[in-house]
């Protein structure tokens, strides 16, 4: 089969497309023809070797995956995601953080399954294996409500795009961030201030605006999350962290208790499945009925072919694309 493997760690431009054996489930595994593969920061993350415990060169690249159920392992693999039935011929979304996704056929375990929405063509189920509900749990471990001020920072992208949505649903005054050139984008999914991502000032503008914001989801790192503490509520203030494109950041206790007087909460997908499948299973259960009330609908994402699989990933890395990017076998 085709499929496009990382072959360094010197990032997305060394991923090369080759012929591969088609995968076999084990027990608990479903093998999918993959139909269309999501792109996500995570890959890019991973072609680096900054993702902790991520693949190491050369693998087949992209953790999320829609397409059709073709063989299934052996073991306990009847129950996929939120508890639904998976046979095969059943189409379904999922995740796969070893990688495997970028190629024309993906093994995923049966519990990250996920069956894509009724009149929904597969790749516009992507996301809801990955940013969706990041979105959604940061929504929910920073304990947003009514009337509360939430900053969200690279709102233009699949998971961004999907905060703002949420959190405009659940009452939320909502300060964005984003290149200028995307800022109509973010304003029509109903933002009430878009700013420049890349403003030095940033903190002071926000602050300007809103005396301090409730709730912080920070997905860039380096500088910017300097800025996002520095536009947070003290005391009473949440920045969930999800994200660090940008690089790493320093922060001390003496920060946190002369500085910075906030709550840090630090969100990993994968991390939260593990240590608390609870939460996670909330998650789902309410990101599935903001589906079929309606609130969430099919995602359009830009598509690319295999083949320019490399193209898409340093569009991402360099922010010049908007919403959900997808791969076509």
């Amino acid at each position: 089969m085709r499929a496009l493997q990382q072959t360094s760690l010197d990032g997305p431009q060394d991923l090369k497309l080759t012929d591969v054996p088609i995968p076999h489930p084990g027990p608990g595994e479903l093998l999918l023809r993959v139909t269309a593969a999501g792109v996500n920061y995570v890959d890019i993350s991973q072609s680096h070797g900054t993702f902790a415990t991520g693949p190491q060169p050369p693998y087949t690249a992209g953790i999320e995956a829609a397409g059709e159920v073709v063989a299934i392992g052996t073991g306990p693999t009847a129950a996929g995601g939120a508890g639904a039935t998976v046979a095969v011929g059943t189409h379904v979304v999922g995740a796969t953080i070893g990688g495997g996704a970028f190629a024309e056929y993906c093994v995923i375990p049966a519990v990250a399954a996920i069956p894509v929405p009724p009149g929904w063509d597969d790749e516009k189920a992507l996301g809801l294996a990955v940013s969706w509900p990041t979105a959604l749990a940061a929504l929910r471990l920073g304990a947003l409500t009514a009337g509360q001020t939430v900053l969200i920072h690279a709102a233009a992208g699949s998971t961004g795009q999907t905060a703002v949505k949420l959190a405009k649903h659940y009452g939320a005054t909502v300060v964005a961030t984003a290149s200028p050139e995307k800022h109509e984008t973010v304003r029509r999914l109903g933002a009430d201030h878009v700013l420049d991502a890349r403003n030095p000032n940033l903190a002071t503008e926000i602050l300007t605006l809103t005396n301090g914001v409730d709730l912080t989801l920070e997905s860039i790192g380096g500088p910017t999350l300097e800025a996002s503490l520095a536009a947070t509520k003290r005391v009473t203030g949440r920045v969930v962290i999800y994200g660090l494109p940008a690089g790493t950041a320093s922060i001390t206790n003496w920060d946190l208790v002369y500085k910075h007087q906030v709550h840090l909460i630090g969100l990993n997908l994968g991390a939260l499945i593990q240590h608390a499948p609870q939460t996670f299973g909330e998650v789902m259960h309410e990101l599935f009925n903001l589906i079929t009330t309606g609130v969430l609908g099919p995602g359009q994402p830009t598509t690319y072919d295999l083949t320019d699989g490399p193209k898409a990933l340093t569009e991402l890395k360099s922010r010049a694309t908007t919403g959900k990017l997808a791969l076509r076998p």
